[in-house]
């Protein structure tokens, strides 16, 4: 048979994007061997990378089917938090392959005529996340194209639940100006792991539902914030991503013993909500989630303040009709990372990110990236999620 001819473009939305949403439904995740979970894009294909400073879409055509996809953004972060130094990366995701065209290099096409849009771009790293068993997609990427293993992080999925949560009275919380919540996180965690330098752009970006701070009743919080004004004994702050309006998600072909589980629960739920049974969300309809980014704290009492700020978030889910969990992500050593509700059945405890050198004069930096130990915080751009 001969082979047929792979041409690469950039993504035309007026030709592409039916044809991306079937390939899409082709390429579900598998939750499972009974289970797997669609993403519907609400008809905007590029909404992983919309609102990021510089992004690109690169389709595969063979015959003028379209077999593959890739999508790239391009941002500024802190590399080295030592010295706070600064580094272009880009950022690869939404690789897909048709699963009729598998196993034919069309997935390497796409990666590395992605890598060139970044070095065309100046980019000077490349960095992609994963499920550390995907096996296929480590073996693409470390094996075929040099990247390194870098960083696992965890991934805290908390259900939301009919009723609202109770919040100490004991704790003031407070939705802090723009200009307010630039300022505490440039104070304070630009020297994070991948910081974004554009957070500017972060907190005031349409989806961006704002910035809270908690600290104890009977201290002060001004609203006239300075740089170097005294904070609270205590303090925690965390900010909010709406990606229930940027895609939706579904699981599809879900076994009948776990779908009436779920029914069957969130009746209970409703009927009886003193039970306080396990919370299993509405999988079965087309749901978002809030992402909750830039979890900060000071102070003796902060890990109970951020426990209150996540009650907080909660309780704003529940007034979103398809909100049905919250999602954050906090590097593996996170001293917070224990004090974030979640569940345990839900959570992906070790994602795995992986990154590569672009540029020569950076191998001294990659060298010293891949080999120091994972650290403590590390910042999630909720514009990747």
């Amino acid at each position: 048979m001969e082979k047929k001819e792979i041409k690469i473009r950039s993504y035309d939305g007026q030709i592409d994007r039916i044809r991306i949403d079937d390939l899409e439904r082709r390429c579900a995740v598998g939750l499972s061997k009974n289970t797997f979970l669609f993403t519907d894009t609400l008809g905007d294909p590029i909404c992983r990378i919309r609102h990021s400073p510089l992004y690109n879409m690169l389709v595969a055509e063979a015959d003028n089917e379209l077999v593959g996809v890739i999508q790239g953004s391009i941002k500024t972060v802190t590399i080295d938090c030592s010295i706070q130094d600064r580094a272009s990366v880009g950022y690869i995701l939404g690789l897909r392959v048709s699963p009729l065209h598998r196993r034919k290099g069309i997935g390497s096409t796409l990666v590395r005529t992605m890598e060139d849009w970044f070095i065309a771009n100046n980019a000077e790293f490349a960095y992609m996340a994963t499920e550390k068993d995907n096996e296929a997609s480590v073996k693409l990427f470390i094996n075929k194209h040099g990247f390194v293993k870098f960083r696992k992080p965890a991934i805290l999925v908390n259900p939301v639940g009919n009723h609202t949560l109770h919040i100490s009275s004991k704790v003031e919380i407070l939705k802090l100006k723009t200009e307010q919540a630039e300022c505490l996180y440039r104070r304070f965690m630009a020297s994070t792991e991948f910081f974004p330098h554009d957070i500017d752009r972060i907190l005031t970006n349409k989806l961006s539902l704002g910035t809270w701070v908690a600290y104890p009743r009977g201290e002060s919080w001004s609203t006239a914030f300075e740089p170097d004004r005294h904070l609270p004994s205590s303090w925690a702050m965390v900010s909010i991503w709406n990606s229930v309006e940027l895609f939706k998600l579904r699981v599809g072909k879900a076994s009948t013993s776990c779908l009436m589980s779920a029914k069957s629960l969130k009746l209970v739920e409703k009927i009886l909500p003193c039970l306080r049974l396990p919370i299993i969300p509405d999988f079965i309809h087309p749901f978002g989630f809030y992402f909750m980014f830039g979890m900060y704290g000071e102070g003796l009492r902060s890990h109970i303040l951020l426990r209150s700020l996540c009650r907080f978030v909660h309780n704003l889910a529940t007034q979103c009709k398809d909100c049905k969990v919250i999602v954050t992500e906090v590097g593996a050593g996170d001293i917070l990372r224990s004090h974030i509700p979640h569940s345990r059945l839900l959570s992906f405890p070790e994602d795995l990110w992986c990154i590569k050198a672009l540029k020569k004069d950076r191998a001294s930096t990659f060298f010293e990236l891949t080999r120091a130990p994972s650290l403590k915080s590390l910042f999630v751009d909720p514009r990747e999620v």
